[in-house]
């Protein structure tokens, strides 16, 4: 089969690699009609997440057709559409059985990172019973896409690490897929106030047509006086940092309101400082997650009713031969006004 693969910092390249096979009864092999790619495969091309090694097929999203199952799958059969989560669960282990699925010890997150993952042809997805979810028939795949891994995210380690509630002012640091869908989720708890702030002036149109009250660019020397101004001097109840650098973080720690959250998203490849001389008195909370995917059954149910559509992020298509140009497109995405590039096999 074809795969994209992890070669080297800074090197993904198309490559012949075996179809996989089942190797624990529990899996199943997936043949992929759509995938994308993901801001931490970004990172991982970078050399940001030492667990990724090369030689590693990358990818934790997409969904496709069960091509061969293993004797113990007993949700699935072959030739059923499922959804991919970019989270494998045993759903029986101790992290498990708290929620923790992003734990699980022996899944978690591994797609595309300790294992191979989606943009192949061909994927095994371990514990497959509780690692994939069925499709019902006219469904749109392509925005289905878009549970695997960013909503849930955006939703889990944003909006509800973040104690968003009626009323609450949130400000979203990072305009990008994850920093958008976290920023599209928020509205589901009404708060009084969504502020996105972000570099690129696309993003922040984008934004705007999404649901943000405000924008900000925070290259602008006044970036932190806007946001008091806009919130009563006070900053934001939920300040949701969604780039995963020290810039980003330090900013989002000048943003939060006395008794406020900040909510890591964000992936971050190098330390970050932490200014307590600052906030060692203001009653913050700072919270961290990887996406548990717990929420995905909900946000199945609202796109499938009509009530969240996750398609609006994706900007570009390209077919799967063309995975490395989707790569450079995704990489510059200021220059190409990208958000989500969906594979398509």
């Amino acid at each position: 089969m074809k795969a994209l693969v992890y070669r080297a910092v800074g090197e993904v390249k198309l490559e012949e690699r075996p179809k996989p096979k089942i190797s624990q009864p529990t899996d199943a092999i997936i043949k992929l009609t759509k995938s994308t790619i993901c801001g931490t495969d970004l990172h991982i091309s970078k050399g940001d997440v030492a667990t990724c090694t090369p030689g590693t097929i990358l990818g934790h999203e997409g969904v496709g057709i069960i091509d061969e199952i293993g004797n113990s799958v007993r949700g699935f059969k072959k030739g059923e559409h499922v959804l991919i989560s970019c989270i494998c669960s045993c759903a029986t282990c101790e992290y498990c059985r708290k929620g923790m699925y992003s734990h699980c010890t022996t899944g978690g997150w591994i797609l595309g990172n300790t294992i191979d993952g989606t943009q192949a042809e061909y994927v095994r997805i371990p514990h497959a019973d509780s690692s994939l979810y069925p499709i019902p028939a006219g469904a749109d795949e392509a925005a289905l896409v878009m549970l695997s891994d960013i909503f849930p995210t955006g939703l889990e380690c944003g909006v509800l690490n973040g104690k968003v509630e009626p009323g609450s002012t949130v400000v979203i640091v990072g305009a990008g897929p994850v920093g958008l869908a976290a920023m599209i989720t928020a509205q589901l708890y009404s708060p009084s106030v969504i502020i996105m702030i972000d570099m690129d002036h696309n993003r922040l149109k984008v934004a705007t047509t999404l649901g943000a009250h405000h924008t900000i660019d925070p290259s602008e020397p006044d970036a932190v006086e806007k946001v008091k101004a806009l919130t009563g001097g006070k900053g934001c109840d939920t300040v949701i940092e969604a780039v995963g650098v020290p810039q980003s973080f330090e900013l989002c720690q000048e943003l939060v309101a006395p008794g406020g959250v900040i909510a890591n998203v964000g992936v971050h490849g190098t330390k970050v400082d932490l200014h307590l001389e600052n906030l060692w008195s203001q009653n913050i909370a700072i919270t961290t997650r990887l996406v548990d995917t717990v929420t995905t059954p909900m946000l199945l149910k609202l796109a499938l009713s009509g009530k969240l559509d996750p398609s609006k992020l994706i900007t570009h298509k390209f077919a799967f031969k063309d995975m490395e140009n989707a790569y450079k497109t995704f990489g510059a995405a200021a220059e190409h006004a990208a958000l989500k590039v969906l594979i398509e096999f």
